[in-house]
């Protein structure tokens, strides 16, 4: 409980500065892996001693990754969405071994393609950034990847 009141404290006192400040930007790319297979890269770069938490993080931890991608009848998800090996480390502010990404961090996500047409594939990031000092409340990000056969 005394993890949570921390997380809001620093969440509710910078809520202005938020809405300012930005410190991840997310890109995307395809990456053909063979006439069916596709796989969908979304890239977060992480501005200065900002960092990016695992898509899987303890309970009572920092808001996860969380990749939510649209359906459509044009493909099908492979799996799960991967990530990079970031670093793993005991949070003080947390009390926790938690996993996160500083500078830099692929994820990707595997899909059969059901459609010999192009289409697009959107997504949905939501993600929360901290450093040393603070966190910034959680946020969400549309994606678009473009599948070009």
């Amino acid at each position: 409980m005394k993890k949570i009141i921390v997380v809001l404290f620093l969440s509710l006192s910078i809520g202005a500065m938020a809405q300012i400040h930005n410190p991840v930007k997310w890109t995307t790319n395809t990456v053909k892996i063979s006439e069916t297979e596709y796989e969908l890269v979304a890239t977060a770069t992480i501005e200065g001693e900002w960092h990016l938490y695992s898509q899987s993080v303890p309970e009572d931890g920092p808001f996860p990754t969380k990749f939510i991608f649209e359906g459509n009848g044009n493909y099908l998800k492979k799996g799960n969405t991967s990530e990079g090996k970031g670093h793993t480390i005991d949070d003080p502010v947390f009390g926790m071994r938690i996993k996160y990404f500083g500078h830099k961090a692929d994820f990707k996500q595997r899909i059969k393609l059901k459609s010999k047409e192009d289409f697009d594939v959107k997504a949905t990031v939501e993600f929360m950034v901290c450093n040393d000092t603070q966190c910034l409340p959680p946020n969400e990000v549309d994606l678009e990847f473009k599948v070009v056969q």
